[in-house]
């Protein structure tokens, strides 16, 4: 079993890397939005786009047997979602999560201990649902959960609208990046997730991670260990710009990427209002998602 990263930071490694997390956070840096908000004044009024101050929101914890093959192995991710998100996709399938932000206030031994129970469930990783926002809140469990024992790999489990800044505090913290790219045009972005400039931000993000950790690395035993999984969910009528997201990541990333092309898009949320959202996507178009990516040179495809 190669050893997670994470476990080689000392003591005043964390307290720099924790100390760089809550600076951006006085003043919200944290993801690209920026709204320069204090999340640290609990008794301010004021909120950014996200809503959440210093305290990180989980809606449950649980093994999750549900995710890509390689990281739910037989015992399961150990996957913590996280409430709310820095995007607002109008079909968005756990909007209840993501934007009703359905959860509860933790502290940072709270987050630790769920971690440290995963493990003991037997889970092969921890996985952090929709981190971005929480990003200095896990750091500071960490440490705590390292002390309690805890060495499976990290999954950061992301919508792809992250932070360059934040994303280097990660930098030998995470073993296993796993983001969406949604769109490669920001006007879709902005139209269906209130985001300004997703594929301008997304780019550099998915670089970053993968300077970090590589290429998806998989054991012996078909678990993922180490680098980077990409997600991308097919939409109706070709608005996730699937075959300019193709041609990026065999161009400009790496045609060892290993991705996910999902095909379980359904109107959900506020689809229904937008008429080129309101119906599934068909066989024929999931049929030249799988080509556009062949085409452009990718060949490693996650098999459920």
């Amino acid at each position: 079993m190669t050893t997670p990263s994470y476990l080689k930071i000392s003591k005043s490694e964390w307290e720099e890397r924790i100390e760089k997390a809550w600076g951006l956070l006085s003043s919200c840096r944290i993801c690209p939005r920026e709204c320069k908000v204090d999340r640290t004044d609990r008794s301010s009024p004021q909120f950014g786009f996200c809503r959440v101050k210093d305290k990180a929101i989980v809606t449950s914890f649980h093994p999750h047997l549900g995710e890509e093959k390689c990281l739910s192995g037989w015992k399961g991710s150990g996957t913590i979602f996280f409430a709310s998100c820095n995007l607002a996709c109008v079909y968005c399938q756990n909007y209840e999560i993501s934007q009703i932000r359905l959860g509860k206030e933790v502290e940072s031994e709270e987050l630790a201990a769920m971690m440290v129970s995963l493990q003991e469930l037997g889970c092969h990783n921890i996985n952090f649902v929709t981190p971005t926002i929480h990003v200095p809140q896990i750091l500071k469990a960490l440490p705590l959960a390292t002390k309690q024992g805890l060495k499976i790999p990290l999954v950061y489990n992301t919508g792809g609208y992250d932070s360059v800044e934040t994303l280097k505090i990660l930098d030998g913290v995470i073993d296993i990046y796993m983001p969406d790219i949604k769109y490669s045009d920001d006007k879709i972005g902005r139209k269906y997730s209130l985001v300004p400039n997703y594929w301008q931000k997304a780019r550099p993000a998915i670089k970053e991670m993968h300077r970090q950790v590589g290429d998806l690395v998989i054991d012996k035993n078909s678990l993922t260990v180490r680098g980077l999984l990409v997600r991308h969910l097919v939409l109706p009528g070709g608005l996730a710009g699937t075959e300019k997201v193709m041609e990026f990541l065999a161009n400009e990333i790496s045609k060892n990427t290993y991705i996910n092309i999902m095909d379980q898009y359904y109107p959900s949320n506020k689809a229904l209002q937008y008429p080129k959202l309101s119906r599934r996507i068909t066989t024929e178009e999931y049929s030249a998602a799988l080509k556009m990516a062949k085409a452009a040179g990718l060949h490693r495809f996650d098999r459920k």
